[in-house]
Order: structure tokens, then sequence, then C-alpha cells
């Protein structure tokens, strides 16, 4: 259910629009800091552009930080109850947070690979895949180069934040 309309949203001054909305890309205030001068919005959708657009013009330094501050998939901060409540709860829509130790075993040594390979966190849109799915994307991934990966880590981003957003906002 959300928690608030648009219209309460373009209403709040800047500290209070960045705190609601500060948590939307994992870690990254500044990614909300950046929207926020475009208020008023007329829809979550125009939200959403603004954001995906800040996040699209700042440094790669940046964007790397970014996406470097997203967790593993059942990963050990998963297993240690250290994930934002955001990525708690996307983790535990598709039991991430409850697998076999076989099961943790493979994402944990695909999480590593992955890592090895990139430099940055395997990042998926968990809401729109199922455990076979994201196994699946994590291999065919795996053969992407550096760049490719990098702007397909962002996509995956900008999806997770929308499926955020609409959580948060009425429509």
């Amino acid at each position: 259910m959300a928690e608030l309309t648009l219209a309460q949203l373009n209403a709040l001054d800047r500290a209070g629009f960045v705190a609601r909305l500060g948590g939307i890309f994992e870690h990254s205030p500044w990614v909300a800091e950046g929207a926020a001068d475009g208020r008023p919005f007329a829809s979550v959708d125009d939200l959403h552009r603004a954001m995906v657009a800040v996040v699209q013009a700042a440094p790669e330094a940046r964007r790397q930080a970014l996406i470097d501050a997203h967790p593993d998939l059942a990963g050990k901060l998963a297993r240690a109850s250290q994930l934002t409540e955001h990525s708690r709860q996307e983790q535990a829509g598709l039991g991430l947070d409850r697998l076999s130790d076989a099961e943790f075993e493979r994402f944990d040594g695909l999480n590593t690979a992955y890592r090895r390979r990139f430099g940055f966190p395997f990042i998926i849109a968990v809401k729109e895949n199922t455990r076979d799915s994201i196994l699946a994307a994590f291999e065919r991934r795996l053969n992407h180069d550096r760049a490719e990966e990098f702007q397909t880590a962002l996509g995956e981003i900008a999806k997770i934040a929308r499926f955020r957003l609409n959580a948060l906002l009425e429509a």
C-alpha cells in the first residue's frame, strides 16, 4: 500500500523530499537531491525519469558507487540480516532469505565469480524474476564485457527504483 501521494511528496520541503526518497536508489540520497529541483512532478513516471536522469548524468565514479551500494543476492549480508529494508523485502519476496545450504552455496559461488569478473555486485530486479530466471541471468551475464554489464546493472537499478517508487506513492 502506498504511503503518500505524489502531491504530498511534491509539497514537502527539500529535506523532507530527500528523506522520503533517499533510499529509492540504494544508499544513494544524492539521486533524490538531484531530482528535488524538478518538482512538482506530474506523474510517478516523470519522477522516475528525473531520478534516472540524475544517475545518467553522474560521473562514472558516482555511478560505480551506486552499483557498489547494492548487496549480493542471497549473500552474507542477507544471512546476517544486514540489508536495507527495501532489499530485505525484495529478496524475501522470492525466498532468497530462506535458501538451503546448497542453494546458498550456488548463489555465493555465482556472486563471487561475478564480482571477480566485473568488480561489482550482480544486480537484477528480483520482483520481475524467479530464482531460476535469476540463476540463468547470472550465467548469461557472466559472458558480457564490463561496459555492457555496467549499463545492464544501471538499467536493473532503474527498474528496482521504479518498483520502490510504486510501493511508496499512490499513482
